[in-house]
């Protein structure tokens, strides 16, 4: 009788580690296109900051769980954002294009929708649009990613009790350019409170029963500003993230899962632009530190889990000398997509405009000559483009997936990026390994080199999902 009762003691004490064990809240912060270089460029970038080599380590890098991960899809080797999303939503490969379906059409179920099907409260944010590929992923099944409206619609449907992000890209307009009713009423009828800025989040929120929370009315949909372009009162990763964890903790608390974006790192890499994608991975671990802070108090049921779906640019550090000159990319005072803008708006005011004026204009805005050397090469390029778009009048922009960038601009960038002695590859996706960070309750779960799809799988393990 005694050993019987020592067994079941034992059954007992083992049971209760093991729920202890369990993640009850569960973040998983995806960098869209952050490989392994934008992350140690990013940290190499801050030290030389600080006038040192080395790295000022981001906080995600310090988790104590470090690995890596391959990122080909079921029909590439180099995988597009809506196949990489949905390998790290649903476990599974898909073709390039499709969203949360297999390669046969079919329907897979994310780590999210089985997390509330577990009884978890549940949020998909991002920093671009709400509909866009990796965040999609998660709570839609279209088998393009470009049907805006139709994962819009997906959404009520998913039933997540949180959403947030710069907006939705095609409100009223279906995939075969219909006119439609408009996605946001429509969320209304569902039960959501939809939200237009962190004011009216904060007043709407506490009666809210579900929420979707966007930028404010006039504000481009597609995505939040960079942040190296931020001014005061723009909406921020970070405050999206403090806003998810506030909204899915009130009432009945029984935990929840949210997947955070950080999806312009992408974009700033699309645009081989070394600053703003550095300032990008800065940004997203800022929001990874309020969901720290969170860890922090919730220690033995919290799980953070921090990884890429591809990496973008083909990102090199180092140029052929055996050396990095990356705080000349903190003379930078713009994204690569508003120097374009202020070059074209000058042109518009403009008639005229000499090449030392020029020069003055890109030294204001790039740090060139005033306090970056530039050599004759350099400035040869420089001025070839000057001549070439307000001398010649001959303007052709280049185009990269998210921007149309002014030529002045494109030979500004190349130049920092010159200076910088940072390498590029290509304007596109490349199939490098992406990082994975975890910490807290369960985070063992990702020791070693994996593939992505195994890395919603050990979230759902972690967290006990049916």
């Amino acid at each position: 009788m005694k050993r019987l009762m020592y067994v079941l003691f034992f059954v007992l004490l083992t049971s209760g580690m093991a729920y202890a064990q369990q993640a009850k809240y569960v973040f998983y912060f995806i960098g869209d296109g952050m490989g392994v270089n934008q992350v140690n460029g990013t940290e190499m970038y801050l030290a030389e900051q600080e006038g040192r080599i080395g790295v000022k380590p981001l906080l995600f890098t310090s988790f104590p769980v470090a690995s890596m991960a391959t990122t080909f899809s079921a029909t590439n080797s180099v995988t597009d954002s809506s196949a990489a999303g949905t390998a790290l939503a649903t476990g599974a490969k898909t073709y390039n294009g499709a969203i949360g379906m297999d390669d046969n059409k079919s329907v897979l179920q994310s780590v999210a929708e089985r997390a509330k099907k577990s009884g978890k409260k549940v949020g998909v944010t991002t920093s671009v649009s709400v509909d866009h590929a990796t965040p999609a992923a998660f709570y839609a099944h279209q088998p393009d990613r470009g049907m805006y409206y139709e994962i819009a619609l997906d959404l009520p449907k998913a039933g997540f009790d949180f959403y947030a992000g710069g907006g939705f890209l095609k409100p009223t307009t279906t995939a075969d350019k219909k006119e439609a009713p408009s996605i946001f009423p429509i969320f209304e009828e569902a039960g959501y409170t939809v939200a237009r800025g962190l004011d009216e989040y904060k007043s709407k929120s506490v009666q809210a029963d579900k929420m979707i929370l966007i930028q404010k009315e006039g504000a481009e949909p597609s995505c939040l500003p960079y942040a190296i372009d931020r001014q005061e009162g723009d909406l921020t990763l970070a405050e999206i993230t403090e806003s998810a964890i506030s909204f899915l903790t009130k009432g009945s608390n029984k935990g929840f899962f949210l997947m955070v974006e950080g999806g312009k790192i992408d974009w700033a890499c699309h645009g081989n632009d070394p600053a703003t994608a550095f300032e990008e991975v800065v940004d997203m671990d800022n929001a990874i530190k309020v969901a720290y802070e969170f860890y922090k108090k919730h220690p033995k049921e919290t799980l953070i889990v921090v990884t890429a779906d591809h990496e973008t640019g083909g990102l090199g550090l180092g140029t052929g000398k055996y050396e990095l000159q990356l705080k000349a990319l903190a003379k930078q005072k713009q994204s690569q997509d508003i120097l374009s803008r202020s070059i074209t708006d000058l042109r518009k005011m403009r008639k005229v405009i000499n090449w030392p004026e020029m020069k003055e204009f890109l030294a204001e805005k790039m740090g060139f000559w005033k306090e970056l050397p530039v050599n004759w090469e350099q400035e040869k390029m420089l001025r070839d483009a000057y001549e070439e778009s307000f001398v010649n009048k001959h303007v052709v922009f280049e185009e990269s997936l998210y921007a149309k960038t002014e030529p002045l601009a494109v030979a500004a960038k190349k130049v920092m990026s010159q200076i910088a002695m940072v390498g590029w590859t290509s304007g596109g996706h490349t199939a490098g390994y992406v990082p994975v960070f975890a910490v807290g309750a369960g985070s063992k779960l990702f020791v070693g080199k994996m593939d992505n799809t195994e890395i919603p799988k050990r979230i759902a393990k972690a967290g006990g999902y049916k």
